[in-house]
């Protein structure tokens, strides 16, 4: 986990969405390296693959020999900002990662995914695993049983790292009218920054809650996704800077 408590805030003029037809004045989120914009009615916070996969013990990354030791921490504290967003009335959006039983989905030699996923390649090293990671159904494949969905949450299937690709995200969201997404969820710097990529050249105003996502790959990889978000991609901010700009709504 990156340390946020030596984050420096910026002081400067907010940025993006400022009016929205219908909607009171916009909510200010402190966050790097500019405050941003955001409306209950055009923000959405976006939970990625918070899966027994990724974030439990026995789970397919656990098992596959990374660190899952800050998952905790995350679930604490993601618990918190979804509690403010549904609160405020913003869309909670679940995206959950994997495949089909007979792993069709998952591409076979002929793709790269067969090549760099870390649960097919951990299957094929130990064939007595064959089948238990990351297959719809499966205990690896759910949510973790703290952060399930509720009434009025949409949770949104996807196949690769990025929550856009092959998948109803974007039109999802378009026909919601939301603009600005507040990323969560692991990992930050490969599923949560390829989706925040990919919203970054969709036009969607992308913000990463720092002490809401977990790395896979160390402290070093964790600040690396989050300068690259902060520098060239979006912006990032803070579970606490995110649940006190929404309780204004």
């Amino acid at each position: 986990m990156s340390t946020v408590k030596n984050a420096t805030i910026s002081s400067s003029t907010p940025v993006g969405i400022a009016e929205v037809a219908g909607s009171a004045g916009p909510l200010v989120l402190p966050a790097r390296p500019e405050p941003l914009y955001l409306h209950p009615t055009n923000t959405a916070l976006v939970v990625v693959d918070m899966q027994n996969a990724y974030a439990s013990l026995g789970g397919y990354v656990d098992t596959a020999g990374f660190d899952i030791s800050g998952a905790q921490s995350v679930i604490g504290n993601l618990r918190r900002a979804m509690d403010a967003a549904r609160a405020a009335g913003l869309l909670v959006v679940f995206l959950q990662n994997g495949w089909d039983r007979q792993y069709v989905e998952a591409g076979g030699p002929d793709s790269p995914n067969w090549y760099k996923s870390n649960a097919l390649k951990t299957m094929r090293k130990h064939p007595e695993l064959a089948g238990k990671f990351l297959a719809k159904g499966g205990w690896d494949y759910e949510l973790v049983p703290e952060l399930k969905p509720e009434v009025g949450d949409i949770v949104v299937p996807k196949t690769r790292y990025s929550g856009f690709f092959n998948s109803v995200l974007d039109s999802t969201l378009r026909a919601r009218g939301i603009r600005n997404l507040v990323f969560t969820g692991i990992a930050t710097n490969v599923c949560v920054e390829s989706t925040l990529r990919d919203a970054f050249h969709l036009e969607y105003f992308g913000v990463m809650l720092e002490d809401a996502t977990h790395e896979l790959g160390g402290p070093a990889i964790q600040a690396s996704a989050v300068y690259n978000v902060e520098t060239f991609f979006g912006w990032v901010s803070t579970v606490d800077d995110f649940v006190r700009a929404v309780q204004t709504a």
